[in-house]
């Protein structure tokens, strides 16, 4: 099992980086979308659109908002590399089934099976907490729950790694830094 956390902020090149990787690892390849798009929402539809139209038509698609867990112990293979974007996305989609249970037991059940999936696993997550504390309750949790989720994946993940402006940083395997 090998598992790698791309985190970043919006337009950071975090996609395209666990495209890449996806694309390098010589496995085939299963997309995990978790994006829904909303009624009348023209800009999200769009954004599905791109991303479909950046990904190989070789690759397999599960679509899956909500039973992520689910979903990558369904089509986990050692000869495989899941690539799920995004987990902020599937947070959203929890968050506002407003069900609390839900919430807690999917959480969970992420942070349980992803030690235990055979082949490889890169997971995008758009990382929020780099800005100005945001206004309203629900988007205030939001920002607090994808950061305890991005706590609770790295310490799971062999790999993490942040990107900003089309560049990538490793964090984990940390890179030597001299002593002072």
């Amino acid at each position: 099992m090998s598992a790698h956390l791309i985190l970043g902020g919006a337009r950071s090149g975090k996609s395209a980086l666990a495209q890449r990787l996806a694309e390098q690892s010589g496995l085939a390849v299963t997309y995990v979308a978790t994006a829904t798009p909303w009624s009348g929402d023209e800009e999200m539809a769009a954004r599905i659109a791109r991303h479909q139209a950046d990904r190989p038509a070789s690759w397999a698609l599960v679509e899956e908002p909500i039973a992520l867990a689910e979903a990558l112990q369904r089509h986990a293979r050692p000869d495989g590399a899941l690539l799920v974007d995004c987990l902020t996305l599937w947070l959203n989609n929890l968050l506002l089934a407003e069900d609390e249970a839900l919430f807690a037991v999917q959480k969970q059940a992420l942070l349980d099976v992803l030690p235990s999936l055979p082949g490889q696993t890169l997971l995008v997550s758009n990382e929020t907490g780099l800005g100005v504390i945001p206004m309203g309750e629900l988007t205030r949790r939001f920002v607090d729950e994808a950061g305890w989720l991005h706590q609770a994946l790295s310490q799971r993940c062999d790999n993490v790694t942040l990107c900003m402006a089309g560049l990538s940083l490793p964090l984990k395997p940390a890179l030597h830094t001299p002593s002072l």
